[in-house]
């Protein structure tokens, strides 16, 4: 019977070292947690100082070079959607091959049978954010100018080679930065669709451009109001905490493609600060595990995750400071009432 009574009296220490080893965990998780914020700290400086000093040059020149093919155009064309099709591009690529063969007799010093092409004319085309034109040898030019709320942001080129009029065109240079997939897109597309391909490489840069600004921007309005902020480098993927509030309130943003401006998954969890007191634990009707003893599960705000997922980052934002007090109360009405409380 007392070998009995001692096994039933096991679980008592195991309850307590429970919870210190929770406790334990919770230091280490914010120790870590600090470790990880001064890691991607160092980690952002360092690839901008990378990008900056490796695509400096590349990106000077090349900007040189489509100033020059600018300046000495004969004609500039403005497309529409329905004007940017296979049979225009098939004709650059036609200009350029044309233009290659003339300056090729000209090096070799017999002007009389250069042909008097219609291709000698230089033309430059612009269609949505881009600008094509045909750089000198086999080389056609794509320059993307990005924009953000209407004002020019950042110019990027892409130049491709094109061999032969028979060959598939091949990415020769570009000043894309390195972690968004250009070598993905052109072994998908460009083999194929030229067209979709430069058409595509437009799309994944202006939304990066846009997820880009949008974190900026709200850094610039609400930085006093934001506890931490961790983004990837193409800014698909978003963290950052309130910490303006009573509760801990973080906010993940997920983006499901690099070409989306607004996020495919979405969570907005409040933690309660004062985790003494058992509280209720959600906005909405969701299915979870109930509390147990010390350990509380994090309210889901429903609504904030509504504004995310249908506004600009900036505009969810302001909308989120602006109803999370009412949003606070109703998850956590206990710890609204003890603060009302001691305020008194």
């Amino acid at each position: 019977m007392q070998k009995l009574d001692q096994v039933k009296e096991k679980p008592a220490p195991l309850n307590m070292g429970e919870v210190s080893f929770s406790q334990a965990e919770d230091v280490r998780l914010e120790t870590t947690r600090a470790r990880f914020s001064n890691l991607l700290k160092r980690h952002a400086e360092l690839t901008e100082r990378l990008s900056r000093d490796s695509d400096k040059s590349v990106f000077e020149r090349l900007q040189r070079e489509f100033e020059a093919a600018q300046a000495s155009q004969t004609q500039e064309i403005c497309l529409d959607g329905g004007q940017w099709n296979d049979g225009l591009l098939a004709t650059i690529r036609e200009r350029v091959h044309m233009e290659a063969e003339r300056k090729a007799v000209l090096l070799q010093g017999d002007a009389t049978s250069v042909p008097d092409f219609p291709f000698h004319e230089k033309i430059t085309y612009r269609v949505g954010n881009k600008m094509i034109c045909c750089l000198d040898g086999p080389r056609i030019g794509i320059q993307y100018e990005t924009s953000f709320a209407g004002e020019p942001c950042e110019l990027f080129h892409c130049v491709l080679e094109s061999k032969s009029f028979l060959e598939k065109m091949t990415v020769l240079e570009h000043t894309i930065p390195f972690f968004l997939p250009i070598r993905d897109a052109e072994n998908d597309y460009l083999s194929s669709n030229a067209m979709k391909f430069i058409d595509y490489v437009g799309d994944l840069l202006q939304a990066y451009i846009d997820r880009r600004e949008q974190v900026r921007l709200i850094k610039e309005l609400y930085g006093n109001q934001i506890g931490e902020l961790y983004c990837s480098l193409p800014y698909h993927m978003i963290e950052f905490v309130l910490a303006d509030f009573d509760c801990k309130v973080i906010v993940s943003i997920r983006y499901g493609e690099l070409v989306s401006t607004l996020p495919s998954t979405i969570s907005v969890l409040a933690w309660p600060m004062h985790q003494h007191k058992k509280l209720r634990t959600s906005v909405a009707p969701t299915s979870r595990k109930e509390s147990h003893g010390n350990q509380l599960v994090p309210a889901r705000l429903v609504h904030a995750e509504d504004a995310l997922r249908s506004m600009s980052l900036p505009e969810a934002f302001a909308e989120i400071v602006l109803s999370m007090p009412k949003a606070l109360e109703e998850a956590f009405p206990d710890q609204s009432a003890s603060s009302r409380v001691s305020s008194q």
